[in-house]
């Protein structure tokens, strides 16, 4: 089995450097893991239950980290028993990087875009890009390519469900979040003047902005 995938994250590069190297926060985010411990240099022994398909079983295994480069990226080898269930085996490779707001924005086409562009809060945060290469055994091979394959990218999109949340339970909502919730009062204080015009309210001061001079008998 093969995947890659990429994804943005709310937080820095060194943020996620960190949760990443981090035993108790791959622990919460791992689904079906009940265990991620350091037991040595670079080295985890790990326990987690596993469903494909019709198939359940609890691994225990050991993942290594090597070629670590802070805060790039690392690369890791995992492998596990799952008992009558089968057995996983592999290696993937994780690699950060920040953001570039310049790069991100799009271009302008005219000078109203552009000054759009110009106010609009640069993108925050860093990517992460991820590649795994697994080879399964037992009854778990038997249940086929496509199910596999399902199955970890499932997976893969809980992971980072749960990652994401932890990061902003942790460090609150990205920056970009956080200024559209601050702008949010100053919209709604504008919603408010438009209804209070609606009502009536202010009509006496338009009323005598627009009377004329000598209009009054």
């Amino acid at each position: 089995m093969e995947m890659l995938g990429n994804r943005r994250l709310g937080i820095t590069q060194q943020q996620a450097w960190e949760a990443l190297n981090d035993p108790e926060t791959l622990k919460k985010c791992i689904p079906g893991c009940d265990k991620f411990e350091l037991t040595g240099d670079n080295q985890y022994s790990v326990a987690l239950a596993v469903k494909i398909g019709p198939v359940s079983a609890k691994f225990n295994g050991k993942v290594a980290l090597s070629d670590i480069v802070a805060p790039d990226g690392y690369k890791l080898t995992f492998e596990g028993q799952g008992g009558v269930a089968g057995f996983a085996k592999g290696s993937s490779s994780v690699t950060l990087r920040p953001l570039d707001g310049a790069a991100a924005a799009p271009p302008a086409v005219d000078g109203a875009e552009a000054a759009s562009a110009e106010a609009a809060p640069s993108p925050a945060g860093c990517e992460l890009d991820y590649t795994v290469q697994a080879q399964v055994g037992g009854k778990i091979a038997q249940l086929g390519q496509r199910l596999i394959d399902g199955a970890a990218k499932s997976t893969a999109d809980d992971f980072f469900k749960r990652f994401e949340a932890e990061m902003q339970s942790r460090y609150g909502p990205p920056p970009v979040a956080a200024e559209e919730a601050a702008a949010a009062p100053a919209e709604k204080a504008g919603v408010m003047s438009g209804l209070m015009k609606k009502i009536g309210l202010g009509k006496k001061d338009e009323k005598d902005a627009s009377a004329a001079p000598g209009d009054q008998s």
